[in-house]
Formats: C-alpha cells, structure tokens, sequence
C-alpha cells in the first residue's frame, strides 16, 4: 500500500478532501520493491528522479520530478511478502464507505484502512485481481502539479472494460453527478476517464465488440510523461532493466526488481 503518503501534519482528514478538487480521480502511484539503493539508482537514471526521506522510516522514498513529489517508493516487498508492483491510488473522501464498496462488489480488501496522518489508505483488488489503492486525506504536494510532472495517466488491462468501469465508478462515485466526480466516456473501444477535462486513466479489454478475455492478467499500468522515449529504454537496460516493447512515442519497460510500467512521450498529452 502507499506507505509514502503525506506524513507532515494537517487538518481532520474528513475535512481535508473537500478543499481539494481531486474526487475520484488517481492522487498517487507507489511502487513496493526489495532493494531501496538498487530502485533509487534505477529510476533517477530512466526518469531522472530524485529523492528524499519519509517520516516513515528507512524503507521508504518520495521520489521527486523538477522538485515535485511525484511518487512513493516502498522496499517492503520482501519483508511484508508483497509482489514487487505499481500501484494507483485514487483520492476518496471516506476510506471505510470506499472498502465496504469494494467487498460489497465481489472485490477484495488486502490492506486497511490504516491511519498514515493526515489521512488513512487501504490497498484493494478489483473482482479481477487487479489491485490499486484509495487515500482519504490530505494529498501529497499540489494534485494538479503532481499530474502534470509525472504520470500522464494510468490504464487498466482487463477482461471486461465494461464489467470493471461499473464496478470503479460504483465504488469511486464516477458519473455520478456529484460536484467534482469523474466524467466517463467511451473512446476508440476505451473507456476513458476525465477529470476536469483531463484524461485521468483508461480502462481498455480489446474491442469493443469481442467478447471478455479470459488469458489478460487483469492490472493496472501506470504511464509516465517523458521527453525522449528512445532515452528512457536505453538508460533501462543499461540499469538492469529490460523492454518489453518500444516504439517512438512509448516503450513498456521492466525494472531491475520485475515492476511493470510505461514511459510516454510528452508530445501526446
């Protein structure tokens, strides 16, 4: 779970999220791995991250992009026998309601809610097994620029986009007309998520009108802006990292523990 989130004191965490306009939408991405120095070393070489401490002890980073914290970095995964990942966060104004939401829907509840002051998270996993998280409370830094520094969205792998938008916006209050909520709409065979506008993540099982694929490992992957793609690959397999696809404007890449992700050219948000 997002160990890494804000430590730094503050107000009631029920009272915080209604000064935010985040409601719904993903807040943070947390990556557990086994070696801190190994991840730090990896990450500031492909993304050109750099780092700073959390109150919560030694086994855990913020990662930083031009000075903003971008994402939370966990070396847990050996000790708590945790899968080496990344993971979304999704900003909710009450952990509980969202947790009960997610085990009334066939879902799972791994972690939590537990207290990390100023706010509570849980770490969850959809009625598919793919796993994300929820943060109740104040967000780390500024949301508007933690989206605009580092992940450009996040895209969920599933076998039924339309099974798992109903089951996401059900538990996350999408389209639900509230002020603030996420708007979905249905692009190019995608289901797509926008907050304020902005394209926040997608949802994608293959076209529209082929029937769920029982072989996709459902998962969420997290994409993150870069200015040079070609760079990024190069740098991850001089760090013991590995591609597993590329092309000008996005590679899938691996890092040297096995954590999934994706580098995306900046020139198409």
């Amino acid at each position: 779970m997002n160990h890494n989130a804000p430590v730094s004191g503050g107000p009631r965490t029920r009272d915080v999220l209604s000064t935010h306009s985040v409601f719904g939408a993903p807040c943070w991405v947390s990556l557990t791995s086994r070696d801190l120095e190994a991840t730090q070393d990896f990450y500031s070489a492909v993304l050109g991250w750099r780092w700073r401490g959390a109150k919560l002890g030694e086994h855990f980073r913020i990662a930083l992009a031009d000075g903003v914290p971008v994402a939370g970095i966990a070396a847990v995964a050996a000790m708590w026998q945790m899968a080496v990942a990344w993971t979304p966060y999704f900003a909710v104004p009450d952990a509980d309601v969202a947790v009960s939401r997610v085990r009334e829907r066939g879902g799972t509840a791994a972690v939590g809610p537990l207290s990390f002051p100023p706010g509570r998270a849980a770490l969850l996993a959809d009625r598919d097994g793919a796993t994300f998280g929820i943060w109740q409370g104040e967000l780390v830094g500024n949301w508007e620029a933690w989206r605009r520094a580092s992940p450009t969205f996040i895209r969920l792998h599933t076998r039924d986009a339309f099974d798992a938008a109903l089951f996401y916006g059900e538990i996350l209050d999408w389209a639900s007309g509230k002020p603030g909520c996420c708007e979905v709409e249905y692009e190019g065979g995608e289901v797509v998520l926008r907050s304020e506008g902005d394209i926040v993540a997608r949802i994608d099982s293959g076209a529209v009108e082929s029937a769920p694929d029982p072989s996709v490992r459902p998962h969420w992957q997290i994409h993150f802006a870069v200015a040079d793609v070609t760079g990024c690959a190069r740098a991850a397999e001089k760090h013991g990292g590995s591609v597993l696809s590329e092309n000008e404007d996005e590679a899938i890449l691996r890092d040297a523990d096995g954590a999934q992700f994706t580098v995306t050219s900046r020139r198409l948000r």
